[in-house]
């Protein structure tokens, strides 16, 4: 039985019983717990800590579990003055940066779960059966005996890592080294650090149009306009490109060269090529966010070097996460720079964070450090690839009408096009009411999307089967809207 499952339903039973119980008396032993719910001790303590977070039982040492008493409903108070407060400028201010909110939605969306009973083909990370939970726990247990586990770590991060990322981003021939890299809280913290680092409040930045969401969301809330390039098959169109830097005089474009998130276009050969020349007689900053390197499938071609691995005048500031491949909750990326930029990127990340707690900076060498890395890195090559395969399977059976745009041995997502015309809005909250989360398009452009899309995420699923009745469910409400 997966321990994970047999938890989530000891926790659902335990509620149920507390409702019973009145308030302080004390629960069964945890041995009488493994008898009755036939589970293991290790089940036991989860599910006691899981009630214990949710305030429900309060655990006592030596003697028992108990349940907790009700709290009360906390009344807030008048609350209209932070409306004023978080709107006001100071009257010298001089620069329009917009707004000072953050627009997380598109974001959130893919960070909150369904319910349960909802098949997810929107969220952006592995489900638990495609992430190393052995693996992890092993490195984790690892680490924990390392000496100096819980020592304070440098600001750029632990050395060894640092020097793992110079030699995964660079390769072997590369020309990147240790004081290349600055280790950060995973790839969304290394796209803030570098947006507010790299370019002014109220300036410029150049994106590819579609693009992730989140990166519109982080240069946003560091007071950037956006402006898009269009983007096509072959990646971001870089006649355009040299259009936007002449038009605008940005400092900065970021880009996804490789799966590109939602597209999953790869930038060809040529373009990689223009993309660093562009930039450079420009004076201006690549950011390169390889996301989906280490989600390529079994049966994709073999990927071209990072385009950081031949920059030797840093012009391209790099961004490598273990997030994706891994799980959500290791939250370690490596940022590369060079010369005054870095140094300007070390500030920002030790204000915002001071350091990636060392615990966790030696569990990802642990992990990464092991055969069981690259044994994982296979089995999901496999696992991705077969989940392509159902998802295209799937859609062209029970939905032959959206047929999806490009679709890559790599990443974890496909882009569909929508008839002309068709509500994305509507179809994502009538596929909800089906019981299938989707993405609409509209969150990934920066201003009105040129025509209506879907993005269909194949790892939140738990497997093949879902991915087959969330297509089905899809379909369902797709021939209730259009």
């Amino acid at each position: 039985m997966n321990d994970g499952s047999s938890g989530a339903r000891l926790v659902l039973r335990l509620r149920a019983e507390l409702e019973r119980y009145s308030e302080g008396q004390k629960l069964p032993p945890s041995r009488a717990l493994v008898t009755q719910y036939q589970v293991s001790p290790v089940t036991v303590s989860r599910a006691i800590s899981t009630l214990v977070a949710e305030g429900l039982v309060v655990a006592r040492p030596g003697a028992g579990v108990f349940k907790a008493a009700r709290r009360a409903a906390v009344v807030p108070g008048d609350l209209s003055w932070q409306e004023v407060a978080l709107s006001a400028d100071p009257p010298a201010a001089t620069v329009d940066v917009g707004p000072r909110a953050a627009d997380a939605a598109g974001l959130l969306a893919t960070l909150v779960p369904p319910p349960s009973e909802v098949i997810d083909l929107n969220g952006g990370y592995l489900h638990p059966a495609l992430q190393p939970e052995r693996a992890l726990a092993a490195a984790l247990a690892r680490a924990g005996r390392r000496p100096g586990t819980w020592a304070r770590p440098p600001v750029e991060g632990l050395t060894e890592l640092r020097e793992w990322f110079a030699r995964d981003i660079g390769g072997p021939g590369g020309s990147l080294d240790a004081s290349d890299v600055l280790i950060t809280a995973g790839g969304q913290s290394a796209l803030s650090v570098a947006l507010r680092g790299l370019a002014a409040p109220g300036s410029p930045v150049l994106v590819e149009s579609p693009t992730y969401p989140g990166m519109l969301a982080a240069a946003r809330a560091a007071g950037l306009r956006p402006v898009p390039v269009p983007v096509d098959a072959d990646g971001v169109r870089t006649d355009l490109l040299a259009d936007a830097f002449e038009a605008t005089r940005a400092r900065l474009f970021v880009c996804q060269p490789l799966f590109q998130n939602p597209t999953g276009s790869c930038l060809s050969a040529e373009r990689r090529t223009a993309v660093v020349e562009l930039a450079r007689a420009a004076g201006a900053f690549v950011v390169e966010d390889d996301f989906a390197r280490r989600l390529v499938h079994a049966d994709s071609a073999a990927l071209p070097p990072a385009m950081a691995a031949d920059d030797p005048d840093g012009v391209v500031v790099h961004v490598r996460s273990l997030t994706k491949p891994a799980s959500p909750s290791l939250r370690i990326a490596g940022l590369t720079a060079r010369g005054p930029a870095f140094e300007r990127l070390r500030a920002i990340n030790a204000v915002d964070t001071m350091f990636v707690p060392r615990p966790l900076q030696e569990t990802a060498l642990e992990l990464v450090g092991s055969p069981a890395w690259s044994r994982h890195l296979r089995t999901l090559a496999a696992a991705l690839r077969d989940r392509r395969t159902t998802l295209l399977s799937a859609l062209a059976t029970s939905l032959p009408e959206l047929a999806p745009i490009s679709p890559r041995p790599g990443g974890y997502h496909l882009w569909l096009g929508l008839p002309e015309r068709t509500d994305e809005r509507a179809l994502s909250t009538a596929a909800l009411r089906h019981g299938v989360a989707v993405a609409a398009g509209a969150a990934y452009f920066t201003a009105e999307a040129p025509a209506p899309h879907l993005r269909l995420s194949y790892v939140a699923a738990s497997g093949p089967a879902q991915l087959e009745e969330g297509v089905h469910r899809l379909g369902r409400a797709f021939h209730q809207v259009v």
